[in-house]
């Protein structure tokens, strides 16, 4: 066994995977704390799938996933809990004096001993992801933590325990951030309470409660976002800031009353991954340079359009960020103030006491902005305030909900706005949409078939490659990991003022983009597909060809 004891970092160098030069960089940088592999992984020298395949190549130790992988659960008895989550390991079967143990990190021998004292048992490790433990560990020691094997949520009717009922709420969100989900759903049924997370925006049933567990769990989620506990048949919106695992999330909460209880939903905002950077939106190069070169104007607006849930507000974001300095004075208004960025101004509508988007506007006006954020356009009220605002000399960021860049000029001019002060305000659309990622841990090339061919050809484009998930642990089997922005800008320019001043149709307008070479949703799409970012199934799910 000695002879295996090497160490990750002369493994990889030796494989090729990384230089000595990147490996002393990274010893040199890195936390202390911070195991080497993640520090590369972290610094993009190498992938966490190149670092198990060298692991699994170089020490013949299998790779296995653990999505769907029939764990023995009586074993969850031998490895505690706090020692499963620290070491990132997971105990999966036990034959005769050995347990095969997931782990993380195979070379972590200081963890294979602690197991063996622990035990009593001789160890023999596989390799298996980060996320795949975490997620295995979240599933199979929480449907242990109730006493004497029943599990945690009739545990709650039984007992009435509130430590119990904090757990399992823990459980929920923890799962929730794990997963990456962007939306929990509670849903009570007649006999039973579904719990389903929207991931890279599919939703997907995770965990069936019983009823009795209904009243606590809505109780408790209540009791933390300080809504009215004994309110049930009126909706209420309400917010949870919390630290999970040293992670800061910000938890907006809806509750609705339906016939069997209340609906819960809770929107998840990982205030660690707010994208701070233009670069991270997924702009190709035609339309970020556009896009940087309309919000770095100095007046005029702009509108970021698509519907609910396609990155709109994180565009926002980092517009804001991108323009935040000392001599600008930034004020947003917003519904709510979703993520708070030093240094800006922002405000909250509140409807109750009067403070629309148009009211707060007003005021805003009279602060000495130089940049106004306005959350929603809703109504031409606030339409008209915000042009007659960027006729003013101030730039004016907004969103709208409209199917295309271009559909926004006659959405504007549907809410009875002048169309001369469309025509002499509007610098630019930007409309946007969320796709999913093909998952890099299992993407595989293909030879495109033949309605894939011509429907790239018709967007005049050639395609030999294409790729797509196979389907894996990392993935959860969807081929899909993570979503990216597909964007469409369309610049205002005199020759298009001229056609909307002489009511020409969009169609004319559209004619006239395409011809100047503006990128369309659907053309952003392919070239990302193209690219083997994404799939041609995703581009035609979410961007119409028109």
């Amino acid at each position: 066994m000695a002879t295996k004891r090497k160490r990750l970092g002369d493994l990889l160098v030796e494989s090729g995977i990384i230089t000595e030069e990147q490996l002393q960089d990274t010893l040199k940088t890195k936390e202390k704390s911070k195991k080497l592999g993640d520090a590369l992984v972290e610094k993009r020298y190498i992938t966490e799938h190149q670092l198990i395949e060298v692991l699994e190549f170089q020490l013949g130790i299998p790779h296995i996933s653990l999505y769907r992988y029939p764990i023995d659960t009586k074993l969850l008895n031998l490895v505690p809990l706090e020692l499963a989550k620290r070491k990132l390991l997971i105990p999966l079967r036990k034959e005769g004096n050995q347990l095969t143990v997931a782990m993380n990190d195979p070379m972590d021998y200081y963890a294979i001993d602690d197991l063996r004292m622990a035990t009593g048992l001789q160890i023999s490790p596989v390799i298996a992801t980060k996320d795949d433990i975490l997620q295995a560990i979240n599933k199979y020691y929480h449907m242990q933590s109730a006493s004497s094997g029943s599990s945690l949520d009739s545990a709650i009717g039984l007992d009435d325990d509130e430590s119990t009922v904090i757990d399992l709420v823990n459980q929920i969100l923890l799962q929730g951030i794990q997963l990456k989900a962007s939306d929990i759903h509670i849903d009570p049924h007649e006999t039973t309470v579904v719990i389903r997370y929207r991931v890279d925006g599919v939703l997907k049933t995770e965990r069936t409660l019983s009823k009795a567990a209904q009243s606590q769990l809505t109780a408790r989620i209540k009791i933390m976002a300080n809504l009215n506990i004994t309110e049930s048949r009126l909706p209420q919106d309400g917010r949870i800031k919390i630290s999970l695992n040293m992670t800061p999330v910000d938890l907006r909460i809806s509750t609705l009353p339906t016939v069997y209880g209340d609906k819960i939903v809770i929107r998840i905002l990982d205030l660690s991954s707010v994208l701070n950077n233009l670069d991270d939106l997924g702009f190709n190069k035609v339309n970020y340079n556009r896009f940087v070169k309309l919000i770095e104007q100095p007046s005029g607006i702009i509108l970021i359009t698509g519907p609910t849930g396609s990155g709109k507000s994180s565009t926002l974001y980092a517009a804001l960020n991108h323009l935040n300095s000392d001599e600008v004075n930034i004020i947003t208004i917003e519904d709510p103030v979703e993520y708070q960025i030093e240094g800006i101004n922002q405000v909250q509508v509140n409807s109750k006491v009067g403070l629309t988007f148009a009211a707060g506007l007003r005021s805003i006006l009279r602060q000495d902005p130089n940049i106004i954020m306005v959350g929603e356009i809703r109504d031409g009220e606030t339409a008209e305030i915000a042009i007659r605002s960027s006729l003013t000399g101030h730039l004016v960021l907004s969103t709208l909900h409209t199917n295309s860049a271009i559909g926004a000029i006659p959405r504007l001019i549907d809410m009875d706005i002048e169309p001369y002060l469309v025509v002499s305000s509007l610098s630019g659309v930007v409309a946007q949409r969320l796709l999913r990622r093909v998952c890099k841990e299992c993407r595989e090339p293909y030879t495109p078939a033949q309605f894939e061919k011509e429907f790239f050809a018709k967007r005049g484009m050639k395609v030999d490659k294409l790729y797509r998930g196979r389907g894996c642990g990392n993935c959860r089997g969807t081929g899909y990991r993570g979503r990216l922005a597909v964007q469409e800008v369309l610049v205002i320019d005199d020759e298009i003022r001229a056609l909307m001043i002489n009511n020409q149709s969009i169609s004319k307008i559209r004619d006239y983009a395409m011809r100047n070479g503006m990128i369309f949703l659907v053309d952003d799409g392919l070239l990302k597909a193209k690219q083997g970012i994404t799939t041609v199934e995703e581009v035609l799910r979410v961007a119409v060809d028109e």
